[in-house]
């Protein structure tokens, strides 16, 4: 007999339907599942075997094909084999098929028949109602996850002997039945996190350093270094910091976060498909991440670590970090193989991926902050009487060209992080809330350029638009060339400048670009050609 079922599996970030066909005819006993399986699907044989035998029912001694459709398709993973047990069951004739129409069977099998959750349910499930399918499958610990996307009866099963029942399973997930609180949605894996909570609560701020309680106004000092960090925010410009041990770049950074306008309905939507495909969602997520990420690598990351990869790939961190930051501390600690490969999704905000039989593409729409030493031992042009620098002009040359032009010149705030020449009597000046206020007002001045300018962020203007949205008044255009010209800045470096031009004019809530925004916006362009000299 022949019955076929639906299942589905992630490619990339985005679900596809996967028709999990069953059938049994007469022959020596045995099952071949066919459909480029992976080994972890190969093995889903002795699972369902044991969790059919082990819940009352009967596993069919006889040859039994299983296909997964569409057949040139690789696939991997734990997610069919509550739709394989169903087939099999009736296929056999133990279950009516007729309860198992129109519907998406998601699951992994323990051998008591325990149903355990799987990663990438969001994206599955959002597919499946895209393809018109009615009804889902899922465990209690996808359930939650799954009632993200609304317009599906959604049916928890815990227990494959609950598939004998027609009244067993519970009924569709409703979250404001459930009272459920959600605080934190990433795991604590010390990568990055994020959270989210109900409608009518106030939203916490998480990143991997719990630094949801760190504030700009516990930094003494550093104002030049702040206002470029509060200009990156509002334009999401890439930002480099540079400067001795202990000025402060890493704690400047890690507050930048708590100054980022929350996630629209769409970028939440995006980000929470990344974690649910990447298996970093938490079981009992009742709600879309509403901040945004903030990923921070170690520097002995790959560079399949860092964009993604593997037989069948998966997000890297550049993918993690996606509507987010991606902090990279001690920039020329990291390889120069790992740094380059960041050049394409700095341009085209994603990844692309190859491989022989699908080329996989992954989003990577991330603001990149970065913090480097002036050299190897840090103290390079910052002498004291108690510090010294002690590295050779080849030793400074060799640490600093580590970071290349291309990469250097994509970013657009390089800022000089100094020692403080006093500290008791340095004021702190603006608080996060403070600096996130003017993020706002830059960010609604940009949202209402976006029919126009057709983007979100002025660092995502380009050619037309960009020339469009950011226009200059005479002094401060004859400023720019000006500076094109002496400064020997590259054609995107021209552009760059501008853009950050607007970002400061809409700072300041000016619909031209004055002179002294331009001349603001050139000076954090100082660091490229100190490196050039070096």
């Amino acid at each position: 007999m022949y019955t076929k079922h639906n299942s589905a599996s992630v490619h990339g970030v985005d679900g596809r339907i996967i028709e999990v066909e069953v059938d049994i005819a007469n022959g020596l006993p045995q099952v071949n599942i066919v459909g480029l399986p992976d080994p972890a699907i190969r093995e889903s044989v002795e699972r369902v075997r044991s969790a059919v035998k082990n819940c009352g029912y009967v596993f069919p001694l006889e040859r039994i094909t299983v296909n997964l459709a569409p057949a040139d398709l690789r696939k991997e993973g734990t997610a069919y084999d509550l739709a394989i047990a169903v087939g099999v069951l009736t296929a056999s004739g133990q279950l009516q098929t007729e309860r198992f129409r129109d519907t998406l069977i998601i699951g992994e099998l323990s051998l008591d028949g325990t149903i355990r959750p799987v990663p990438g349910v969001l994206p599955m499930v959002e597919e499946a109602k895209k393809q018109g399918i009615s009804r889902a499958f899922v465990a209690p610990g996808n359930a939650a996850e799954a009632s993200l996307i609304g317009g599906l009866d959604l049916t928890v099963i815990a227990h494959l002997r609950e598939l004998g029942d027609e009244e067993a399973g519970s009924p569709h997930v409703d979250v404001n039945d459930r009272h459920v609180t959600f605080a934190k949605v990433f795991q604590s894996d010390n990568e990055g996190r994020s959270s989210s909570t109900d409608d009518d609560k106030e939203i916490p701020r998480h990143s991997d350093q719990e630094n949801n309680h760190y504030d700009y106004i516990e930094v003494i000092g550093q104002h030049h270094a702040k206002r470029a960090l509060l200009t990156a925010a509002a334009g999401r410009h890439n930002i480099l910091l540079s400067g001795p041990p202990g000025t402060g770049k890493t704690m400047l950074i890690r507050r930048l976060p708590g100054i980022l306008p929350p996630l629209e309905d769409e970028e939440a939507l995006e980000v929470t498909k990344i974690y649910s495909v990447a298996g970093k969602l938490t079981q009992g997520a009742v709600s879309l991440v509403r901040e945004r990420p903030f990923r921070s690598p170690h520097h002995t990351i790959s560079p399949g670590g860092l964009i993604g990869g593997g037989s069948i790939p998966k997000p890297g961190e550049v993918t993690l970090a996606h509507r987010g930051i991606l902090f990279l501390d001690e920039l020329p600690e990291f390889s120069r193989n790992v740094l380059e490969v960041l050049r394409q999704p700095l341009e085209d905000r994603s990844v692309t991926i190859a491989r022989t039989r699908a080329v996989f593409r992954y989003p990577s729409h991330f603001m990149l902050a970065a913090s480097m030493n002036p050299c190897p031992c840090g103290y390079f042009g910052d002498d004291s009487d108690r510090q010294r620098c002690g590295c050779s002009p080849h030793k400074i040359a060799a640490y600093r060209t580590k970071i290349s032009g291309p990469l250097l010149d994509r970013i657009d705030l390089q800022v000089e992080v100094p020692r403080p020449s006093t500290f008791l009597s340095a004021t702190a000046g603006l608080s996060s809330s403070q600096m996130r206020d003017l993020v706002m007002l830059a960010r609604e001045r940009q949202i209402a350029r976006r029919t126009t300018a057709g983007v979100s962020w002025n660092s995502e203007l380009q050619g037309r638009a960009l020339h469009q949205s950011a226009r200059l008044k005479a002094d401060a255009e004859l400023l720019l060339q000006q500076a094109y010209k002496s400064l020997g800045l590259s054609l995107r470096a021209h552009d760059r400048v501008l853009k950050l031009a607007r970002t400061i004019s809409d700072l300041q809530d000016s619909n031209t670009i004055e002179a002294e925004h331009v001349a603001e916006a050139i000076q954090y362009r100082s660091l490229d050609r100190k490196l050039e000299l070096i």
